[in-house]
């Protein structure tokens, strides 16, 4: 989802890291107004070689980055589930995305996903749907942002805010 983007206002990034799916939001924010610019996800194939899935995500930041030219980022830190593969792949891709926003000279502020949850519906416990509809309001979408780790991006990219 793409909106026309105006020179006036703060640009924030927004990313929630992941190998199959990497979600980003891009918000531009004057005064106390946030409006969304973009958002979508970055999608790579599970029969690619991993060199090359981090390279697309990689590849697709920077140009994102280029695009848009934030003045700084919020990710969400990673999540240590049971499946340790799975975190690998996650932390491959944080690495690919830390790396794509520190050669910008992008600074970067890491928010765990409960701090995310707070700073955005005010309950450190919400459900992905109050996530969704929150940022939905605070952003004034027409629609719920998806898929899913489109809508965590946003709300990164919204608890950067909040928080400066």
């Amino acid at each position: 989802m793409t909106e026309q983007r105006t020179a006036a206002g703060r640009v924030i990034m927004g990313i929630d890291p992941g190998l199959a799916s990497t979600g980003y939001g891009i918000i531009a924010v004057t005064g106390s107004r946030m409006r969304c610019i973009d958002y979508g996800v970055i999608q790579t194939e599970a029969g690619q070689i991993q060199g090359n899935r981090l390279l697309i995500v990689f590849d697709r930041l920077t140009e994102l980055i280029r695009a848009y030219h934030p003045i700084a980022a919020g990710i969400e830190t990673l999540y240590f589930a049971k499946n340790v593969t799975s975190a690998l792949s996650v932390s491959e891709a944080r690495g690919v995305t830390l790396l794509a926003l520190a050669q910008a000279g992008v600074p970067v502020f890491q928010y765990a996903p409960n701090a995310i949850k707070k700073a955005v519906t005010g309950i450190a416990q919400a459900e992905k749907q109050q996530v969704q509809l929150t940022v939905q309001l605070l952003l004034g979408l027409k629609t719920i942002p998806k898929p899913d780790h489109a809508a965590d991006a946003l709300a990164a990219a919204i608890t950067y805010v909040n928080n400066f």
